[in-house]
């Protein structure tokens, strides 16, 4: 097999993917050292503060990366953050060409760290792999473009599209296979958000058990209801309960009562309701780049009104539930035109048990 550009820079991205869920707010990223065809460093990114893939590559690579080429997924950075400028230690390497895979969408760096490299006279290639690198980052591009987390909506539902019973039972609507696969998805993202009536009916920890990442619970809770002894507030996981501000001069029992439990989050008003996009731009501001809304149906139909939604992973059963009164997996205010349905994008389709999966991205 020959070895080309494009077969080093998957190998990097492949490298960057041992990362994932652990570099918020950082970029995933991966890095190789190949001299005379031979990888002589290898380094990702494994969590912010650490060092970066390029200075591990080379530590791993030593004397060996004098005239080599490096291959970094992303363009190295070329400020202070947590870590000094990896440019500088590029150049200290000697090597004598890099080939980037996406230029870094970081307004503090965007084709700088490349600029520099060019000026002390190191070849610099760029655009390899350009769309799978960026659905490996599409977090940290919309967070570090946008100012606004990455939201991703799961659902569990009957063929019907329904959520619930009339009566509200809910367990359990999808398989073994697809609830095991979905609980693990939570690792991945910095935090769980559900509506206060999903926490009033269904009572969830929404913790994850098999991994040592603590994603933020984020409850949705215009009138401060959450019950002070809901199953949200079990575990180690921080939680925040996000609040209308006209209410947070009201020193109400509850209030207290929850405030010493979770962060209570002041959030402006929209029709009675917390302000969605006035709360992703504090959740933002707090540092957090993804989220998975978990439910219920009006959090969800919502989001879906106020287009913030990027991505969604419905589950679907094959039950028949029925019901006027059954509880929908999307609800909020909806459309009035079909020609205004939102639509999916890059579309996939994948099969746990009995359940099939339906991923895509909102046009």
């Amino acid at each position: 097999m020959k070895k080309t550009r494009e077969y080093y820079m998957n190998l990097a991205l492949k490298l960057a993917l041992k990362g994932k869920g652990k570099t918020s707010p950082n970029p995933l990223v991966g890095a190789l050292v190949v001299k005379n065809n031979r990888i002589v460093g290898r380094g990702f990114h494994g969590q912010a503060g650490l060092s970066h893939a390029e200075v591990i590559a080379l530590d791993e690579a030593q004397d060996l990366a004098e005239g080599a080429t490096l291959y970094v997924t992303l363009e190295p950075c070329c400020h202070f953050g947590r870590t000094p400028p990896c440019v500088a230690r590029v150049i200290k390497s000697g090597v004598k060409e890099v080939i980037v895979g996406m230029v870094d969408p970081n307004p503090l760096n965007n084709g700088k760290g490349i600029e520099i490299l060019k000026q002390n006279k190191i070849k610099v290639k760029v655009g390899f792999l350009e769309d799978k690198l960026k659905r490996l980052n599409e977090v940290f591009i919309k967070y570090i473009t946008r100012k606004t987390p990455f939201i991703t909506v799961k659902v569990a539902e009957s063929l019907d599209g329904r959520i619930a019973t009339r009566t509200g039972d809910s367990k359990w609507i999808t398989s073994d296979k697809s609830r095991g696969f979905a609980h693990r998805l939570r690792a991945d993202f910095d935090a769980i958000m559900v509506g206060v009536n999903t926490v009033l009916r269904d009572n969830p920890k929404l913790d994850v058990w098999f991994s040592k990442r603590h994603p933020v619970k984020i409850v949705v809770d215009s009138q401060l209801s959450t019950p002070e002894k809901a199953n949200i507030f079990s575990g180690s996981n921080p939680v925040i309960i996000a609040t209308l501000a006209t209410r947070l001069g009201q020193e109400t029992e509850n209030r207290v009562i929850l405030g010493r439990k979770a962060k209570i989050l002041e959030i402006k008003e929209k029709a009675g309701q917390v302000n969605l996009k006035d709360l992703m731009k504090k959740l933002a501001g707090v540092g957090i780049t993804s989220i998975l809304v978990e439910g219920g149906g009006m959090l969800i139909g919502s989001l879906f009104d106020e287009g913030l939604i990027d991505k969604i992973m419905f589950f679907i059963s094959p039950k028949i539930i029925g019901g006027k009164d059954a509880i929908s997996s999307v609800m909020g205010q909806g459309i009035a035109r079909i020609e205004r349905a939102a639509k999916l994008k890059n579309m996939s389709l994948r099969r746990f048990g009995e359940d099939f999966l339906i991923e895509g991205y909102i046009k």
